[in-house]
């Protein structure tokens, strides 16, 4: 049996929508809302919090936080430091496990190209691990030093101690570097980037040498006054 074929006439209007669509409706607003609370991040911080200026840190492996997260690493953890205290500034990691001061000689010009406004200096640890001669360490952290204040670069020089076994002469001529070379220079100078931290095993990764994220802690503990007395 055919059921009667009912003609209605066409109309253009929209037809009411069905519950189930508020509801699909209703889920992504609320969704789209939310998602900046409960995700934040520094883009949407340095969008509300305009970036006062730079800070590079130029180093080895512990600049660069070898075995921690990015995030735990020193740069992070200062930048994240100065943000607390009102200072906006964008701290750039541009440490490199392994290097010499050679090699962060030979890229002095390319951390220079970011115009940065501090960069703070940390080499010369696997110098003194490869034995190599202090007077080749100290000409190139003068070098480095000379091409930073002749761009208009503030700098912080972090000093490095070295393991007892190289020899009294040794350790003597190494560590006289850079006292020697923040006096010539006048630069804001911290005298041991590991105060505190180098021998804690509590502090340390398992080698000994590269701080833990605790370890990384106690340095920015060290470094904010030197960093604070600069942009302040």
């Amino acid at each position: 049996m055919q059921c009667p074929v009912r003609h209605t006439k066409r109309t253009t209007a929209w037809r009411k929508p069905k519950p189930i669509l508020y509801l699909l409706l209703l889920f992504c607003m609320t969704t789209a809302c939310e998602q900046p609370e409960n995700r934040p991040d520094k883009t949407l911080h340095e969008a509300v919090q305009p970036m006062q200026g730079t800070i590079i840190a130029v180093g080895n492996s512990l600049s660069a936080g070898l075995g921690v997260a990015e995030d735990a690493a020193y740069p992070s953890l200062l930048e994240d430091e100065l943000h607390s205290r009102g200072h906006h500034y964008k701290v750039i990691n541009a440490g490199i496990s392994g290097e010499t001061s050679s090699g962060t000689l030979s890229r002095i010009q390319w951390v220079i190209s970011f115009n940065p406004d501090i960069v703070i200096l940390e080499t010369g640890a696997n110098d003194g691990l490869r034995g190599i001669d202090p007077s080749l360490t100290k000409k190139n952290i003068d070098t480095i030093l000379r091409e930073l204040k002749n761009a208009g670069v503030t700098v912080i020089l972090c000093g490095m101690k070295m393991v007892r076994n190289l020899g009294d002469t040794y350790i003597d001529d190494f560590e006289a570097i850079y006292t020697s070379l923040a006096q010539q220079h006048q630069v804001s100078f911290m005298p041991f980037f590991l105060e505190g931290v180098a021998g804690e095993p509590s502090l340390n990764q398992r080698d000994g040498i590269h701080p833990n994220e605790q370890g990384y802690q106690v340095i920015v503990n060290n470094l904010l006054p030197y960093v604070l007395e600069v942009i302040e």
